[in-house]
């Protein structure tokens, strides 16, 4: 695959830390052969309803795998709106777009609360809009990568899951992560001076990295690796210098470790940011290989 070397319509990731377009009809536009179901309240962030889109493609032979996709932003900011997930729709997956808290709203670990929240309200109503339950991917970029894969590590982590629908799971099947941060305490600096007060991770976790410790391996994705973890693609570019490639690489180290499934693909001069037909059928291909049924 040109361009992209592994380690064991288009996509445009931009370089914004990880804020995500797709081109995709503005909302209120019908999409063609897809039934979409916006501003569905899945949970509450404290006082205000936290929301979720579901896409469903209109002729489908029966339940369907779901791809849940997280938005980046820095844990700060971005929007679920024209998530890049939506070629999967040709392709016989229903997508789910989240919003989350941000940080200056709720420090960590609302955000992954959130996403756990949404995972449990989608597989509690998998009847009611045709889902599989037990086919449910999680794919998200830059903050979203690190999101997904806490979905993916910490799945079983029950301090983890708030809220409503409890007796449903908040795992999921597959992680697709896009360069998201890992250990936030070997970020270092580019970029970005990730253990500045004003990091994005300081924001998030609540105060200067390198002083909260506990509160960043809390945060950190890579805590929590296992051996029944889900199976994992990774893709980063080799000229980010916003997420530094180390994050990748740590990741996908731990889960190999424990015995996970785990694809790492470096997508060569390519910085915080990338996309096209092959990175779709990357992508495709993973989800295909763990959701569809055989």
């Amino acid at each position: 695959m040109s361009g992209i070397h592994t380690h064991g319509a288009s996509i445009i990731l931009s370089a914004v830390f990880g804020i995500a377009h797709a081109a995709a009809p503005p909302a209120g536009r019908p999409m063609e052969g897809v039934k979409v179901v916006r501003d569905i309240q899945y949970a509450k962030g404290g006082d205000r309803p936290l929301l979720l889109d579901l896409y469903l493609p209109e002729k489908a032979s029966g339940p369907l795998p779901l791809v849940i996709w997280v938005h980046g932003g820095a844990w700060r900011a971005g929007s679920r709106a024209n998530p890049p997930a939506l070629f999967l729709l040709r392709h016989g997956y229903a997508v789910a777009s989240i919003s989350y808290r941000f940080s200056q709203e709720a420090v960590f670990p609302a955000q992954i609360e959130d996403c756990k929240a949404a995972v449990r309200f989608l597989r509690s109503r998998a009847n009611q809009y045709g889902l599989d339950a037990e086919r449910f991917g999680a794919w998200g970029a830059s903050a979203g990568g690190h999101l997904v894969a806490l979905l993916g590590t910490a799945g079983d982590v029950k301090e983890f899951d708030k809220g409503d629908n409890l007796e449903f799971s908040s795992r999921v099947q597959a992680v697709c992560d896009f360069f998201g941060p890992t250990d936030f305490l070997a970020m270092g600096r580019n970029d970005i001076d990730h253990d500045a007060p004003n990091s994005p991770e300081s924001q998030l976790i609540g105060g200067p990295i390198q002083q909260n410790r506990d509160k960043c391996a809390r945060a950190n994705p890579i805590t929590y690796v296992s051996p029944d973890d889900p199976p994992f693609l990774i893709m980063h570019g080799d000229k980010d210098r916003l997420v530094p490639i180390n994050q990748s690489e740590l990741l996908h180290a731990a889960l190999r470790k424990a015995g996970v499934d785990s694809t790492f693909r470096i997508v060569e001069g390519k910085g915080h940011g990338f996309g096209g037909p092959e990175i779709q059928q990357t992508v495709l291909e993973f989800f295909d290989k763990h959701l569809k049924k055989r």
